[in-house]
């Protein structure tokens, strides 16, 4: 699903990625831990499309078998908004927005039929458990239910890949386990693939692999 070889950051002298080798399976769950400035965040975004790693000859980035780093900006865009989904810490929900139409924007973008679109939204905030709450707005939802609405949007174009940066680190205790324990459910029902930051010790165990990084590489599993 993914496979990522010597992929490398610098920012300005600062050397954040020191060639990173990775390979992800299709409906693993893959936690990444370690120290603040380790190079977690960095590698999540490079993984997913957000940002691009330094020219190496040596470097390659697949996923779902699509040479990732042969993309133009405008396809790969195209790459992410249809096959990968994020999650992070703090929801990023548009405020004038009902938890409706924050879960259907993704899919609007892609130029998906509307009907379609919101009977898909609707289904997916069902299922969260938020079918009354489709008409509110993030103001008047729960840290939770925001979080869980943002889990919705993630899964709208149904991707192969959801990236989630501290998904739980802005929730309380009870909300950070039932978020941890969808992740699993999404997976076991829907076969997506999670790749997780976290410096939750719980979720991180949790996961079918955790990768420790250390100074810009993954030390251990």
């Amino acid at each position: 699903m993914i496979q990522a070889k010597n992929v490398h950051k610098y920012y300005d002298q600062l050397h954040v990625l020191k060639g990173v080798d990775l390979h992800i399976q299709k409906g693993e769950i893959v936690s990444i831990v370690g120290a603040s400035g380790a190079g977690k965040t960095t590698l999540l975004q490079i993984l997913g499309t957000l940002d691009r790693p330094d020219k190496d000859k040596e470097i390659e980035l697949r996923i779902n078998n699509e040479d990732i780093l042969s993309m133009n900006d405008k396809n790969l865009s195209k790459f992410r908004n249809l096959n990968l989904g994020f999650i992070f810490q703090f929801h990023q929900l548009l405020p004038e927005f009902t938890a409706l139409e924050n879960v259907c924007i993704p899919a609007f973008i892609a130029k998906k039929p509307k009907k379609e679109t919101e009977e898909e939204a609707i289904k997916l905030l069902t299922y969260l458990g938020l079918s009354h709450r489709i008409n509110h707005k993030p103001s008047e939802l729960s840290g939770g239910e925001q979080q869980r609405v943002a889990v919705a949007r993630a899964l709208i174009n149904k991707p192969a890949v959801i990236f989630a940066d501290e998904p739980s680190g802005n929730l309380d205790t009870a909300s950070a386990e039932n978020l941890h324990q969808l992740f699993f459910k999404l997976r076991d029902e829907l076969g997506q693939t999670f790749v997780i930051v976290t410096h939750n010790e719980e979720l991180a165990n949790m996961a079918d692999r955790k990768l420790v990084m250390i100074d810009g590489l993954i030390s251990n599993e």
